[in-house]
């Protein structure tokens, strides 16, 4: 359960500064390329997207994955999985 001020282990940080880089904005993702409002929405919030929502932005932007997630290990998760 997500809890204000925690750090998310997925984060889409990355997608805005590529986005920004980009010849495309928000608005052009949601006329043109059909991506929905909610999408980018869930991509402001750090919830989770599906791999064809991944797949679909590396094409728009022609980037790879780590241009638009990141993963950060969160000290919960260390200590939930590590030995």
């Amino acid at each position: 359960s997500y809890k204000k001020g925690e750090i998310d282990m997925i984060d889409y940080s990355p997608f805005w500064m590529t986005l920004q880089n980009s010849d495309e904005s928000t608005y052009t993702l949601i006329k043109d390329y059909k991506v929905s409002g909610s999408t980018i929405d869930r991509l402001r919030k750090n919830a989770p997207i599906s791999t064809v929502t991944l797949n679909d932005l590396c094409t728009i932007l022609e980037c790879d994955v780590q241009d638009i997630v990141q993963y950060i290990m969160t000290l919960e998760d260390k200590k939930r999985f590590m030995k």
